[in-house]
Formats: C-alpha cells, sequence, structure tokens
C-alpha cells in the first residue's frame, strides 16, 4: 500500500517536473529562434500550432480519440490566437526570463481580475497580493539602463491576457487534451492569415523551423499532455503554486543556454510577481 502511494506521488513529482519544463522550454525556444533571426516571429507561431495540433491530434489518435472536445465556439481559439501570436512577436526583443515574467505576472492577474469582477471576495492579504504582483511588474518595465523593450512588454501583457481568457474558459472542460487538440486546429488559420499578412517579413532557417516545431509539437503538445496527466494527483492549489517556478526555470535557462544576463531588476520583479501571487494562492479566501 505504502509502495503504491509512494509510486503514485513519485509519478505525479515526476510529470509535474516535465510538465513545468516544457512551458519553461517554450521561452527558450522562442527567444533562440527569433533573437538568432533564425525564423520570423509570423512564421514561428504558425509553424508552432500546426506542430502542436499535429502532436496533439497524434496523442489522441493513440488513445483512440478525435481533437473534439466540449465545443466553446470561437473565443477559445481567438484566445489561444492572442496569446500565440502576439507571444512570438514579443520575443523579438525580450529575453526569454523577462518574457516568461511578464507572461506568467499578466495571466495571473488577469484572472485574478476577473474572479473580483464577479464577485469573489478575497482577503485582505490576497488584494495586499496583488498589489505586490503588480508592482513586481510594473517596476520590471519601468524606464532604466536594463529595462525590457516597451514594445515587446506590451505584447507580452497581451499575450498573458489572452492566455489567461484562455485558461477561464478551458477550466470547465471534461476532456482538456481533446479540447485543446480542437482549439490548436481552430487557431492555425488565424495563424496562417498573420503569416500571409506579414508575407514581406518572411524569412525562416532550417534551424528556426526545427525550434519552431520543437515549441509546438514537444514544449507544448506534449507539455499539456504531460500536465493533464500530472494535474490528476494535484489540487487546484498546488498545481497554481507549482506554476510559479516556470518563469524561474526559464530565467536560469535563459542564463545556462542563451547566455542571458541575470540582472537585479529581474530578480527583485520576481521576488515581487511571484511572491505576491504565491500570497494571493495560500490566503485568498475573504
Amino acid at each position: 500500500m505504502n509502495n503504491a502511494f509512494a509510486g503514485t506521488h513519485g509519478r505525479t513529482a515526476l510529470l509535474t517536473l516535465l510538465a513545468m519544463i516544457a512551458f519553461a522550454a517554450n521561452s527558450l525556444l522562442c527567444r533562440q529562434a527569433l533573437g538568432g533571426g533564425l525564423i520570423d516571429a509570423a512564421s514561428f507561431a504558425t509553424v508552432r500550432t500546426f506542430s502542436g495540433a499535429a502532436m496533439l491530434a497524434l496523442l489522441l489518435a493513440l488513445r483512440g480519440k478525435a481533437p473534439t472536445g466540449r465545443p466553446t465556439g470561437w473565443r477559445a481559439p481567438l484566445m489561444l490566437f492572442t496569446y500565440m501570436a502576439f507571444f512570438s512577436f514579443a520575443y523579438l526583443s525580450l529575453s526569454a526570463g523577462t518574457g516568461a515574467l511578464i507572461l506568467f505576472g499578466t495571466v495571473q492577474l488577469t484572472m485574478f481580475a476577473v474572479a473580483l469582477k464577479r464577485g469573489e471576495r478575497f482577503s485582505a492579504l490576497a488584494l495586499a497580493g496583488i498589489a505586490i504582483a503588480l508592482a513586481g511588474l510594473v517596476y520590471l518595465v519601468l524606464p532604466g539602463v536594463t529595462a525590457p523593450d516597451p514594445l515587446g512588454a506590451a505584447l507580452m501583457v497581451i499575450a498573458g491576457i489572452g492566455w489567461g481568457f484562455y485558461t477561464l474558459i478551458g477550466r470547465s472542460s471534461t476532456e482538456p487534451l481533446a479540447t485543446t487538440a480542437r482549439n490548436f486546429l481552430l487557431t492555425l488559420p488565424l495563424t496562417i492569415l498573420v503569416s500571409l499578412l506579414f508575407w514581406p517579413d518572411t524569412n525562416y532557417q532550417p534551424a528556426g523551423l526545427l525550434l519552431a516545431v520543437a515549441s509546438g509539437a514537444i514544449a507544448s503538445g506534449c507539455g499539456y499532455a504531460i500536465w493533464y496527466a500530472a494535474l490528476a494527483g494535484l489540487t487546484a492549489t498546488r498545481a497554481a503554486i507549482i506554476q510559479l517556478s516556470v518563469p524561474v526555470i526559464a530565467a536560469i535557462g535563459g542564463v545556462l543556454f542563451l547566455a542571458e544576463p541575470l540582472t537585479a531588476r529581474i530578480i527583485i520583479a520576481s521576488v515581487l510577481t511571484i511572491g505576491g501571487v504565491l500570497i494571493v494562492i495560500t490566503r485568498r479566501t475573504a
């Protein structure tokens, strides 16, 4: 009995670790591809979406299922498209760690804002946590020598809002993998349209295409499948807290693999933003 219990928890821990690494890898792969000029942003988004849709469809086929899921209209695909497109264009100028922190912070603040608008009552400490997290993001983008590019930061904020709403829309899904696959398929025509609009800027090398495929098929497609499997062994609070590790992993990965500097600004902003969100998650109820 104890061995079975330990085995289940060990499996959940391993799946969770792999999922967090996959999510952080999206930032690293995108920045490597775009920062190195290996592919244009629109093409990266399109190839990533196509590869993600193909991988998710394959994973479902192996289970004898189809990428259908509960219909959500076009809201979910539009929000997924917003995330995909603006995420790619933001990484033309942002470092991996900075982009991940802005994305993560915006996603969390978007979901907190929606909860407040719907009448959910937060404790005074949770409200203070929201203020601290917001202050961390504001500090990160304040003008200065080490400040991120304003346009890149703004684009990533939009991507974060898109992902926040996409997450909220998908919360009620009883078949998350099938629903995600369906949304990827519906998002693909929109990313292709963006590629056509930016056709004069089209530029891709084999390495850039491979990075985009890796982001879509492995970091996104396999990453989501692994995460959904891990969620079966996690409470909602624990799942939310664990996701705090993603921007940290991305920042460390940026330093190790992309030779990005770890500035005092991003360290302080990370402590404020992640710490503030942690307070909200653990002390949310009024």
